[in-house]
Formats: C-alpha cells, structure tokens, sequence
C-alpha cells in the first residue's frame, strides 16, 4: 500500500514520475518492486489521465512473470477503481507493467468520488508471482524442467491497453481506441482492404465504426490482439455480429463452438485460427 500526501498539489509536469519505496510480495524477499505513478500522464494521450506502473527494481534470477491488480482506498479504506492484470507478465529487472490510463485525473479529483480523504491517495497494489518449473518426482532424482513460456498474447495484451506505437483510431459512439494497422490487418480482410487501397480509413488513419456498442468493440480488440476474450459467453451475440463486420473468421468459429458445446468445452481449446 502507498500513501501519497497532499495529491492535489503534486507539481509534476505529464510524463514525470513519482515512485514508491520498494517492497517485497508476500514471503518472497528476493524480488523487490516499487510503484511508478505520473500524476499527471505518460504522454500527450494520457494527459487527462493518472498513469500507474508496476516495476521490479531488483531479483535475483534473469526474470520473473506475475500477475497484479491496482485499486485505490476510498474514504472507508475500500478497494475501488480496480484494474488488473489479465495475465501474468514478464518481468526483467528495470521493466514495468501497468496502465497508462489508470483513471481520470478529474474523476480521481473530485471530492464527490471520495478518492482522495484528507487529499491523501492510497494506492493497494497485489502482487502474485507465478512459479516458471515443474518437478518430476516418484523417481531417484528429481527431474526439474522449466516450462516454455508463452509471451506473445500477453504483449499484445499490454500493446492494446497500453496503446504505445498506435497508428490508427477506431471511432465508435463517442469512443475511440486506439490500435495498430498490422495487427488489424493480419487478422481481418476488412481492416487489410482499408489499409492497402486509398480508402478514407488509409487517408486519415481513422475507422469509423455504426452499430456497435463500444464495450463489444473492446473486447472484440482484445480477442483481436490476444486470443482471448473474458465477456466472451455474456456478449456472444453482439461479438458475433461485430466480429462478421469485419469478416473475423476466429472469433466467429470460436462463438459458434461456444453456442454447440458450451463455454467450459471451448474454453479448453482456446485456439486461434487463421
């Protein structure tokens, strides 16, 4: 947990920092870790926005991979606002993980919200590291393996919350997401045909999208970008509409498995196809 005094008169300027001391997560005292915070944002998109990050200021093995949840205590010492991660990142010594829209500086600010009791913020922070080997035993000696590691979804998962390098806008009922062309493209024959001719979208790097509520959207870029997607069962419907907009065959294939074997069954499968 950490405290800071007086927030809302932090003087720092966006993109400047302000860290935690460094603590240990639970009874695992080699790895020391601390929160960075930019009070008031990473960079010009996030400006509007409170950036929090998680950074693994010394270990003693080459890396480590934990997941880790941030809230903020309001005035009856309750968890809220909470935003987690939604798989265990890698992490090397000097490498952080978080968000950079964590929450709105003017919702963190007003007093109605009860985030800040004696302009006092206090940000919890869990952190869980997940073991990287497993043992063989029932024999003279104990094989140890480590067990290969699978990077590439949770990257682009911190890609597309992070939005670092975006090159395109996708617009949807007074939202925007911002996402990038390659990824689109790879995997939608929509998005490829709006980025290798001279459309409109190629012209102004901006997708406008009708008939799509935005929370479908996102998840619909999650699945996109990591494979995954947590709402899947609950927006089945509305994912599956979204997704033959834009002739996203994977997460078509997936919905409809999931509507004939039901979610347990695909869930055990989780497969990307072409």
């Amino acid at each position: 947990m950490w405290t800071i005094n007086n927030f809302s008169f932090c003087r720092e300027e966006m993109g400047e920092v302000l860290k935690s001391s460094t603590f240990s997560a639970g009874a695992n005292d080699k790895l020391k870790w601390c929160l960075r915070v930019n009070p008031k944002g990473l960079d010009e998109e996030s400006k509007d926005y409170l950036s929090l990050y998680l950074l693994l200021v010394s270990c003693n093995k080459s890396e480590v991979r934990a997941k880790f949840k941030f809230s903020i205590l309001n005035a009856k010492r309750e968890e809220t606002k909470a935003m987690e991660s939604q798989r265990a990142y890698r992490f090397v010594q000097g490498k952080d993980w978080g968000f950079k829209k964590f929450i709105r500086r003017d919702f963190l600010l007003d007093e109605a919200n009860g985030l800040l009791p004696d302009d006092k913020l206090t940000i919890f922070c869990e952190v869980s590291v997940v073991a990287d080997s497993v043992n063989i035993s029932g024999q003279s000696n104990a094989i140890q393996f480590k067990v290969p590691e699978c990077r590439l979804s949770d990257d682009l998962g911190m890609l597309f919350e992070n939005q670092k390098f975006s090159d395109v806008t996708l617009a949807v009922g007074g939202r925007e997401f911002q996402a990038h062309k390659a990824i689109l493209a790879a995997r939608s024959p929509v998005f490829a045909a709006m980025f290798e001719h001279e459309m409109e979208e190629r012209k102004h790097n901006r997708v406008e999208i009708t008939d799509v509520d935005h929370e479908v959207l996102r998840e619909m870029l999650r699945f996109i970008y990591t494979g995954k997607a947590t709402n899947l069962e609950k927006m089945a419907d509305d994912l599956l509409a979204a997704a033959d907009k834009v002739h996203y065959y994977s997460v078509i294939h997936w919905i409809n498995a999931l509507m004939h074997t039901g979610v347990s069954e695909v869930c055990s499968f989780a497969i990307i196809l072409p």
